[in-house]
């Protein structure tokens, strides 16, 4: 009975983290909600921590207690689970961390905090970005071994979702570098000037609604902003 209920409750909370990430474009706020989810759903897990390696960026670190997220950053060197589990590309934990001497100085000052168990499992976003989700507990023996598959589970559902907000943020950069350039470009940009005069409407609001109008004549963008500018000029002209 306890293994049929670990696997409904790891798949609603798969569930969740899905329909909690699945519009959201900003990696740093994927990671709060991230962060959040999960320590709320993972039993025995009392706290919940990302840490975030991007290439050419500092790291990356999202807690769900500010108290604890020097735990998940670099600060205390390669001696940590986080660290050994980013290197290595595999699971580390430990369920007693008042017995543990693999991460001395990383181990104090967990223990200090209140720390006394966590497992550190190993995510692949993509190309440009790894890292590990880490969960901590306040009693030993309270991340039991079953949880380590749900960790893994997690980690490796938890990259999917990160992935697709990485394409997603690019994809909006994308769009927003388009947009730059069509307003200030030739007869789009005009078509945008006279919405804007007609509408008191800004630029971004103005090239939606010429979109629209492209959109359901299903022409061209810029066949629509000609007819328009034609229009108009005509309009003066009478």
């Amino acid at each position: 009975m306890n293994d049929t209920l670990g696997v409904l409750e790891t798949a609603a909370l798969l569930r969740e983290l899905t329909a909690g990430l699945i519009a959201v474009d900003d990696f740093d706020r994927a990671l709060a909600e991230l962060v959040r989810i999960v320590r709320d759903a993972v039993p025995g897990a009392t706290w919940c921590g990302f840490t975030a390696l991007r290439a050419g960026e500092p790291a990356g670190v999202a807690a769900s207690d500010d108290r604890l997220a020097e735990l998940d950053d670099l600060r205390h060197g390669p001696d940590t689970p986080v660290m050994a589990a980013i290197r290595r590309r595999e699971m580390t934990s430990s369920e007693d961390l008042t017995a543990e001497e693999r991460w001395p100085v990383w181990t104090a000052r967990a223990r200090a905090l209140g720390v006394r168990g966590v497992i550190s499992a190993p995510v692949d976003v993509d190309e440009q970005v790894i890292g590990a989700i880490n969960l901590y507990a306040d009693s030993t023996a309270a991340l039991a071994p079953r949880l380590q598959l749900t960790a893994m589970l997690l980690a490796e559902h938890a990259g999917l979702l990160l992935a697709a907000v990485r394409d997603r943020a690019r994809q909006a950069a994308e769009a927003g570098e388009r947009d730059a350039s069509l307003l200030g470009e030739g007869v789009v940009g005009q078509a945008i000037g006279v919405i804007m005069t007609q509408r008191g409407c800004p630029a971004p609001e103005a090239l939606e609604v010429l979109r629209s109008a492209a959109s359901s004549l299903d022409i061209p963008l810029r066949e629509v902003a000609e007819r328009l500018v034609r229009t108009v000029s005509r309009s003066r002209e009478g």
